[in-house]
């Protein structure tokens, strides 16, 4: 039996629905690791799903840091203005803007990073190659290029808030919730000791 505080747990850790956080419960036997994991899966599934439609609203958010040296600009946009004018939607925006601040991420998404920024990190890892088997030299170059890149790809940092998710996932979460396809399409950081 699912009692009332796992559903509110699951829903504080994830935003989800009462019901679906419910459902999830119910199909895991209580197992709240495990309900997360499906709500996430499930939130990805419904992502993709809606990843053809068209974004016509969204909430420009901004987040200064206390000390004033440095500042972030954010674009979430969403289907509609419905969405858009919802409190949550706009905490969102606010709080990537705010992960934006603390991180530096130099790249929205994978896609996004240049050949010439590959190239440049696959030299500086084939030092580390040097004695390693033929065969694993490509496995691990893949590797190191993937953990190197991820820090600085926002949609694959960890939330500051939560490490247990990605900025990715925050995404998806929110797909999931309004039931709209959801995106960051740009961002900027500011910063007084930029050059």
């Amino acid at each position: 039996m699912v009692t009332t505080e796992q559903i509110k747990e699951l829903r504080d850790a994830t935003g989800i629905s009462i019901m679906q956080c419910r459902k999830a419960l119910e199909d895991t036997n209580g197992d709240m690791e495990k309900a997360t994991i499906i709500l996430r899966k499930k939130g990805a599934d419904i992502a993709s799903k809606k990843a053809d439609r068209s974004l016509n609203a969204g909430r420009i958010a901004a987040y200064v840091h206390s000390s004033g040296q440095a500042g972030a600009i954010l674009e979430l946009s969403c289907e509609t203005d419905f969405v858009s004018k919802n409190e949550e939607f706009y905490a969102l925006a606010y709080d990537i803007a705010m992960q934006v601040v603390a991180t530096k991420p130099e790249y929205l998404k994978m896609e996004d990073i240049t050949e010439a920024d590959r190239e440049k990190a696959k030299e500086a890892f084939l030092p580390e190659l040097e004695g390693k088997p033929e065969a694993m030299k490509e496995k691990i170059m893949a590797g190191k290029l993937d953990a190197y890149f991820g820090d600085k790809v926002l949609l694959e940092q960890p939330f500051i808030k939560n490490g247990d998710l990605k900025i990715k996932d925050l995404i998806s979460n929110c797909v999931q919730k309004f039931g709209e396809k959801t995106e960051i399409r740009r961002f900027t950081r500011f910063s007084v000791t930029d050059k």
